[in-house]
């Protein structure tokens, strides 16, 4: 009679895996004195100078007599904290979308999120004459959840289900087919060039704190919900065979994951319009530091996103002194060098 071998002793923690933890531990706490110290400095770079004292009385002891108080509380405050929930919620987007794909090119606008919301607020604004963000913000998140739902549907048609070469697809053809349509709505009214263009550029201005908070429990739900699944993704990432001879449902995980995906970028881009890379670049900027381990890439993800989105709106302040660059001009133009020395990596192919 066989005799079932007794468990393996569990490994105990070695000092180099101890000193690790703490080290990233200490890297996030870190982190979050980045981002408060990179908010202070967007709170106060601009067109015009304040202080710290400015700042603290604006946020503590606020008097709507004081114009440089009226200037922090009403505009810088409202793009600060747009500039930090929507670039963690992008690259925390993007890591996911990266895990669930398996590829290191995809980012958050794989499943047609930015086309579906640009079509709607387009589309909103031709027949409805929506003008400010407040107005077509739904109508953008809308948008963004049809869009992705139309791509898992195409994706997931035929045999072998939602695989990533089929989402990928998918997203293309659906995000070229609704930008067909949406450039033939803005060719037919010179109005809805005008309203639109400045949300296509992708802008944290011009937005107010109850445009954000519209939309925060989307983004900060999302951003929440992600640092809980990093052993998910872990799984995932080794592809499918692994994942089904470890018992992962992939059917089931990568539709989660991917709704997570388009309730967070939805969000970001129907109250910032499409900001381009912050999803694609950040996730590798991550993994270069710390490693594959997901668990530790997505908290990391939403640190370091916050603090580049917000790094680079502080950029299109200084670069045209006294005027401004949208926040995704800025984006494209840092991040397209990244992309091709990403696409030339022989890893990646």
């Amino acid at each position: 009679m066989a005799v079932a071998a007794p468990p393996l002793p569990a490994r105990a923690a070695t000092p180099q895996g101890r000193w690790n933890l703490a080290a990233r531990g200490l890297g996030l706490l870190v982190g979050v004195a980045v981002i408060l110290l990179v908010a202070l400095l967007s709170i106060r770079v601009g067109s015009i100078g304040v202080s710290n004292r400015d700042v603290w009385n604006a946020l503590f002891h606020y008097d709507t007599s004081n114009y440089e108080q009226v200037v922090i509380r009403e505009l810088r405050v409202p793009r600060t904290v747009i500039a930090l929930g929507v670039g963690g919620a992008l690259a925390a987007a993007g890591a996911i979308m990266q895990a669930v794909t398996r590829n290191p090119l995809a980012g958050p606008s794989i499943l047609g999120v930015s086309s579906g919301a640009s079509f709607a607020i387009v589309t909103a604004i031709y027949f409805l004459g929506l003008t400010s963000a407040s107005q077509y913000v739904w109508f953008a998140f809308a948008g963004a959840l049809i869009a992705a739902a139309l791509v898992f549907m195409v994706g997931s048609a035929g045999r072998g289900g939602a695989t990533p070469v089929k989402l990928a697809l998918a997203g293309v053809v659906v995000s070229a087919l609704l930008g067909a349509w949406t450039n033939a709505l803005i060719l037919l009214d010179e109005d809805t060039l005008d309203q639109a263009r400045f949300w296509f550029a992708g802008s944290v201005t011009g937005r107010d704190l109850g445009t954000f908070w519209t939309v925060a429990p989307f983004l900060l739900g999302g951003m929440l919900i992600s640092l809980f699944i990093g052993h998910q993704m872990n799984v995932l990432s080794m592809g499918d065979d692994t994942a089904r001879a470890l018992g992962m449902n992939i059917t089931r995980t990568r539709l989660v994951s991917s709704a997570l995906v388009v309730t967070m970028t939805g969000a970001a881009v129907a109250v910032a319009g499409p900001i381009a890379f912050v999803g694609l670049a950040t996730p590798h900027l991550v993994r270069a530091v710390i490693g594959p381990d997901y668990r530790w890439v997505l908290p990391y993800a939403i640190i370091t996103g916050a603090v580049l989105l917000t790094v680079a709106d502080i950029l299109g302040r200084v670069i045209m002194s006294p005027g401004e660059i949208q926040v995704g001009i800025v984006t494209a133009f840092l991040g397209a060098p990244f992309l091709i020395y990403l696409a030339r990596k022989k890893a990646v192919a």
